[in-house]
């Protein structure tokens, strides 16, 4: 049985350049997603969500190896993030920032199979998030992306270009400040870590 990577499936969205915004246009796909509110770095309700959304995401594979011959590699965790207040979201007021966190799901997983994975893994864990977890589709579209490496608090100037690339090029945002986690953080060199910027676009 052959594993697929959906990482390189789809190598365009799960890959950027350092110094440089690329323009990508991104298709439906689908998601299981928490939301919450709080700073990540603190927040208990963020932890649980991550350990749902992971717990999920790995049963789900095994059964659609086991039971449906399909196997493939877990993606990697992503989120969207947010304030309703911006001022706090830019002036780094974490307690007050809105999330969303996500892990992609290959396209032939449906709802029955998320259903079969949350029975299976609520039999073995009491995991205080898994009753608020969604499956849903995201559809970002016209996308602008770039590469930061390194400490999450020192996303600022990554953020910064990728902003002015989208405001010299005409376009406006037209979605949520989307973060996809390709390093593992626990294990990673803070320094090395690598995620991957997106904000969703249009033209003005």
């Amino acid at each position: 049985m052959s594993k697929t990577d959906f990482k390189k499936e789809f190598k365009e969205f799960y890959s950027a350049k350092k110094d440089k915004v690329s323009f990508v246009d991104v298709p439906k796909m689908k998601y299981l997603s928490i939301e919450g509110k709080g700073d990540p770095n603190t927040s208990k309700e963020y932890r649980d969500a991550i350990e749902a959304l992971m717990s999920v995401s790995f049963k789900t594979k095994f059964i659609m190896k086991k039971e449906f011959n399909k196997d493939y590699v877990v993606m990697p965790l992503e989120g969207l993030w947010y304030a309703d207040n911006m001022d706090d979201y830019l002036t780094g007021n974490k307690s007050n920032w809105k999330w969303n966190s996500l892990v992609m799901q290959p396209d032939f997983v449906d709802e029955e199979h998320i259903k079969m994975a949350i029975d299976e893994v609520q039999q073995k864990k009491d995991l205080n998030s898994i009753d608020v977890l969604n499956f849903i589709k995201l559809n970002e579209g016209l996308s602008a992306q770039i590469m930061h490496i390194g400490p999450f608090k020192d996303e600022g100037p990554t953020v910064s270009k990728l902003h002015n690339e989208i405001e010299n090029n005409d376009y406006s945002f037209n979605g949520l400040h989307h973060e996809i986690y390709l390093s593992d953080i626990r294990r990673a060199n803070p320094e090395k870590l690598k995620t991957i910027i997106r904000q969703p676009i249009k033209k003005e």
